[in-house]
């Protein structure tokens, strides 16, 4: 490689969203990663981990694509000839760092994007390298990889799911800016959803207001599209908890959840709450107060030292007490994110999960309640600090709200 690509230095139409120092804050880490696991090469094909580690900032998810992570040189950029340009607007490295593929790869039964790569690998020295590849990734599909098995039979590619995201478990005080900017918009999305719903109002009506006051932003931030579209089930639908939203009518006698997030520049601050039109029943007010109750016991267990486990177990005391039993997660890693998911998946807020929680660490508190005709949904975005409980990201009354 040539003493051009080694020097760090930004792109010259780049925009990309952080400091130079940040960046190589975050391909230190990955190279450390890569060198405890013997790795010579890592390609990245999460949209995430890319956009971490370069910058890239584009819809273009949807073909091949990646970042090639060397020790030696900055990263290189590689996707479709006709998003190249948009690669050039918005990392940060220099345009020597970018390269492509002809657009006759695009969904060709004929030839596939990961031969080129393999190509473009070879020139570079790493054909009979280990190379680390994303196995277990909703972008890096079956056929990529034994495309690239094929195509690179001299070299050892092994497993690299979640390197670069264990990497991001600990958010830097830029992060957690974007991240803080993100909650402003979360709360002014619920506090619209509360202000407008009413009975007899349609639902996908509400979801446009919803929408609206997620791009235009708040206190002058602009708003991102989100990883995951809202989630409103109403009545018996929201004992289901990934249903989004139809032309029906809000009814009264019935809780909607909404599950939400604002977003800066692909920065996530996922945030539920619920509403229910009329009087609640007794059954939904005593949830209510069990799970406000675990919510609070949770919130003081996210402490720095403390395990991803006591979170959960903290939360499951009060509601076991109640008769209440969660058989999922209660919570998971959240910060930059493109769809289909908001989180990072690395830790789980479990009982099985025994990772040791970190200042920095940023998770979505997320307690649901699905139960067999109903559901509740009253979650915090969080920041693990360096003394005391979790730092709430959102500021709004952690209860379920009621509109006569």
């Amino acid at each position: 490689m040539t003493d051009e690509i080694v020097q760090f230095g930004y792109a010259t139409e780049g925009r990309a969203p952080f400091s130079l120092g940040e960046y190589e804050r975050r391909i230190g880490k990955v190279r450390r990663a890569m060198e405890e696991k013997g790795i010579d090469i890592l390609f990245v094909e999460d949209p995430s981990n890319m956009a971490w580690l370069t910058g890239y900032d584009g819809w273009s998810f949807y073909v091949h694509q990646g970042v090639l992570v060397f020790h030696d040189a900055d990263p290189m950029w590689w996707g479709r000839q006709q998003d190249a340009n948009g690669a050039v607007r918005t990392v940060w490295m220099a345009g020597v760092h970018i390269t492509h593929y002809a657009d006759h790869y695009v969904q060709s039964t004929e030839r596939h994007p990961m031969q080129q790569l393999a190509s473009i690998i070879r020139d570079l020295g790493y054909g009979a390298k280990r190379i680390g590849v994303e196995m277990e990734n909703y972008y890096f599909s079956a056929k990529a990889y034994v495309t690239l098995c094929e195509s690179l039979p001299e070299a050892e590619i092994i497993d690299a799911t979640a390197l670069v995201n264990w990497q991001r478990a600990v958010k830097s005080d830029e992060e957690l800016d974007f991240m803080r900017r993100a909650a402003r918009i979360s709360e002014k999305i619920i506090d619209g959803v509360v202000e407008r719903i009413e009975p007899g109002m349609a639902k996908n009506d509400l979801v446009a207001e919803l929408f609206r006051d997620a791009l235009t932003g708040a206190d002058g931030d602009w708003g991102d599209y989100p990883a995951i579209v809202p989630l409103l089930p109403s009545g018996k639908d929201a004992s289901a908890s990934h249903l989004t939203w139809d032309g029906r009518e809000f009814a009264t006698g019935e809780a909607t959840f909404f599950e939400i997030s604002g977003c800066y520049r692909r920065y996530h601050a996922p945030f539920c709450r619920t509403i229910f039109l009329g009087t609640p029943p007794d059954y939904m007010r005593e949830a209510e107060a069990a799970l406000l109750e675990g919510i609070e016991a949770g919130l003081w267990a996210a402490k720095a030292g403390n395990r991803a486990c006591d979170v959960a177990n903290a939360l499951a005391a009060p509601l076991e007490r109640a008769g209440i039993e969660r058989g999922a997660r209660c919570g998971y890693p959240i910060g930059l994110s493109y769809p289909p998911d908001w989180g990072e998946r690395t830790i789980s807020l479990r009982p099985e999960d025994e990772t040791v929680l970190e200042p920095g660490m940023t998770f979505h508190f997320m307690p649901g309640l699905w139960m067999e005709n109903w559901g509740l949904e009253i979650t915090e975005p969080i920041l693990i600090r360096e003394d005391g409980p979790a730092e709430c990201f959102c500021d709004r009354p952690r209860k379920l709200y009621v509109k006569d």
